[in-house]
């Protein structure tokens, strides 16, 4: 049978070889301002049964092949933890080499896991989560309606942590405009820094159902950015922590490892710091990247 996906089905890039299941359509929270991922659609949880079909639907010639889930929507930890065993367990009964199970996670989804809860998860395969961090500043969480402080999803992260599960997190440069740039940047760099997250990735603010949002901030242009960037950089000091910025919002590619690579990527940075006078239609300029389609 066909997996029945309600579009858009959005993934992490690293899922990109992932088989996907959406045992949630929406975000349970999708109230940020920013965001423009979920607002189509009406948030619901799809019955056990309904995915139990799907998996077995799976052709058995191909199964054998299968080592990676990726469970959708935008926070499908949130799942009642029950039904969540019963799919994990299909999973491995039905796929003998799967090897991790991944998903996003929204500070609310992490609210209804108990430590236990996400110890035993992990155990049954669900080995990643994915994290909105956004950003560590509180005011700047406050302007875009997170509904959690910084402290509290460093809490909720922490925890995630210390039941085993790895952590990928998202920071979104630009996201406090001109007035918070910096602040922005030295809390997100001190947020990150605290719950050592295995991942950390930069977007950079693009335009996607958030016009609202947007138009009334005081937007960083592309050398506002690079310096904000810089300072996160510069700031930065988990104990070990993969660092990429290759979504396609960013302009500039940022790779390396925390804390082996600090210079270098901040050394990279310099290098084109070093070209925006010699290009100042470029780097004095807001970036214009949008995804219109949904």
């Amino acid at each position: 049978m066909a997996l029945r996906y309600v579009e858009p089905l959005f993934r992490p890039p690293s899922e990109a070889r992932s088989l996907i299941f959406q045992i949630t359509v929406g975000c349970s929270q999708n109230s940020c301002t920013f965001c423009g991922m979920y607002k189509g659609k009406r948030f619901h949880i799809r019955p056990v049964p309904e995915i139990m079909e799907e998996i077995r639907g799976i052709p058995d010639q191909h199964r054998s092949g299968i080592d990676r889930v990726f469970l959708a929507d935008g926070d499908a930890l949130v799942y009642p933890f029950d039904g969540l065993v019963e799919i994990l367990d299909e999973l491995s009964a039905t796929f003998p080499h799967l090897a991790r199970v991944g998903s996003y996670a929204s500070p609310n989804s992490l609210t209804t896991k108990n430590i236990e809860q996400l110890v035993l998860l992990r155990e049954k395969k669900l080995r990643i989560l994915y994290f909105g961090l956004e950003s560590g500043d509180d005011d700047t969480l406050s302007q875009i309606k997170k509904g959690f402080t910084a402290e509290d999803m460093a809490d909720l992260a922490l925890t995630a942590r210390t039941a085993g599960l790895k952590l990928s997190v998202t920071a979104i440069l630009g996201l406090a405009g001109r007035s918070r740039s910096i602040a922005h940047a030295h809390a997100t760099a001190s947020w990150i820094t605290r719950v050592n997250p295995e991942y950390f990735s930069l977007l950079t603010l693009f335009h996607r159902h958030n016009e609202d949002f947007v138009r009334k901030l005081e937007q960083c242009t592309r050398k506002e950015l690079l310096f904000e960037a810089r300072e996160l950089l510069q700031q930065l000091n988990p104990i070990h922590t993969i660092l990429r910025s290759n979504h396609v919002s960013n302009f500039i590619n940022l790779a390396g490892n925390y804390p082996k690579d600090k210079d270098r990527l901040i050394a990279d940075l310099d290098k084109v710091l070093a070209q925006t006078d010699r290009h100042p239609g470029y780097f004095n300029a807001v970036p214009e990247y949008a995804e219109e389609y949904y």
